[in-house]
């Protein structure tokens, strides 16, 4: 069997050049969250499978690598189904690894607790520009809080992060899964229905407020209610604000608890005037996110400019209660660190920290002489704090140049040293 040189399907290779923002960005992540009060954990990157599979993950439940039982355990003659082969998976996010880490040490940990992970999952998802079978996540959580500080904090923390990587005229959007239940269920539509009517409800911004209420009595439910719930939509506007979430409330009456409109209230009002101008926060009652296990606040990060959204999380106050019995208000945030890094590398993005990047290319021949006096500037280089590389001159000088400034070093910080002499 021939050796393959490439990696496999949805993975990649990472070059010098992104691997050098990718250090840079992880960094950056790692001190803006400390500076709230985050705290660094790990956990392994296999889980065992009845936790992968417990409903609570969503489609990434139909995209896990799972891992066979191992010697004896692997019985191919007595296994009457794939369940039986395997015990465990590769972790699909970082959020199931996270509850199961909690329950597991919650007696040894502050309460609340402010955990920071960052680790690669793996999704057998179909890989295209931007989304890979294997890739970084980076998640920031708060556990033991059923206050909005939680809600608030993490949403203070993640848009600090990237104004710090430059990044402006983005949008956060905001909304609570209650105000969703309440408002299916105030315009009649059947409880088990839910889930259809959120998936169809997060096509608004694709197929407008029209093609929602077609395609909603396109599968089966009556035009009274379709038209009641479409009623909802049209008496907010596009950006609403905290006072529109009381707006809805008022006309939700009973069917939307009131303390998740006050929630509401309260993380926008204050995140608002906080980061005042800096970027913009939105009630979005179309915002759905797609995993099962959120139980109230919801919200991701828009921009405009790249199409997307970079950034998403929420309430999941009932995922730890199915490990412990003991339910455990948690929060969370994601950041799309893939997506931001394929946006970086595409604007050319150059870390700061180039300027401190020096390379010595010593000519082929030199002498002991010569090498010592060329060690000896470079570690004092290096004293001072500068990443210093020395490396034998190549023949094709010029392109080897080249490729040093495709790692970030610059033009004026390569040094040629000759057998006799230093020129620039």
């Amino acid at each position: 069997m021939a050796l393959s040189k490439k990696p496999v399907t949805g993975m990649k290779d990472i070059m010098p050049q992104e691997m050098q923002i990718r250090d840079y960005v992880m960094g950056l992540i790692k001190d803006t969250y400390r500076g709230f009060g985050f705290t660094s954990i790990e956990t392994p990157c296999v889980e065992h499978i009845e936790n992968l599979c417990s409903k609570q993950g969503g489609e990434n439940e139909k995209l896990i690598f799972k891992i066979l039982k191992r010697g004896e355990k692997l019985n191919l003659e007595t296994a009457e189904k794939e369940d039986d082969l395997v015990d465990s998976g590769l972790r699909y996010d970082l959020t199931v690894p996270l509850s199961r880490y909690y329950s597991n040490h919650a007696n040894e940990l502050p309460s609340p607790f402010k955990a920071l992970q960052m680790g690669s999952v793996w999704r057998a998802d179909r890989p295209q520009k931007g989304r890979f079978r294997q890739f970084t996540q980076c998640d920031i959580d708060i556990l033991g809080d059923a206050s909005a500080l939680a809600e608030i904090e993490l949403i203070l923390a993640t848009t600090t992060l990237l104004g710090k990587l430059d990044f402006k005229n983005f949008k956060v959007r905001i909304n609570d899964r209650r105000i969703l239940k309440a408002m299916a269920s105030y315009s009649g539509f059947p409880q088990d229905q839910y889930d259809l009517i959120f998936i169809i409800l997060d096509k608004m911004d694709k197929i407008g407020i029209d093609g929602v209420a077609s395609e909603l009595q396109d599968n089966g439910f009556t035009e009274a209610a379709v038209q009641k719930y479409m009623e909802l939509f049209r008496i907010l506007e596009e950006d609403a604000d905290e006072q529109a979430v009381m707006q809805l409330k008022e006309k939700l009456g009973d069917f939307l608890p009131d303390e998740a409109a006050e929630n509401l209230t309260m993380i926008i009002k204050s995140v608002k005037e906080t980061m005042s101008g800096q970027f913009s926060i939105v009630f979005d009652p179309t915002l759905v996110r797609g995993m099962s296990y959120y139980t109230g606040t919801i919200f991701e990060i828009e921009m405009a400019e790249f199409g997307s959204s970079v950034a998403g999380g929420g309430r999941y106050d009932e995922m730890i209660g199915k490990f412990t019995g003991n339910q455990t208000p948690a929060c969370g945030f994601s950041i799309g660190f893939e997506r931001i890094i394929t946006i970086l590398m595409d604007q050319n993005y150059q870390v700061p920290q180039a300027a401190n990047k020096k390379a010595y290319l010593i000519e082929k021949g030199a002498g002991a002489e010569r090498v010592c006096e060329v060690m000896k500037e470079a570690m004092a280089e290096r004293a001072q704090g500068v990443q210093v590389l020395v490396s034998q001159m190549n023949k094709n000088k010029k392109f080897q140049k080249e490729q040093l400034m495709n790692e970030g070093y610059t033009a004026e910080n390569i040094k040629d040293f000759y057998n006799t002499e230093l020129k620039q």
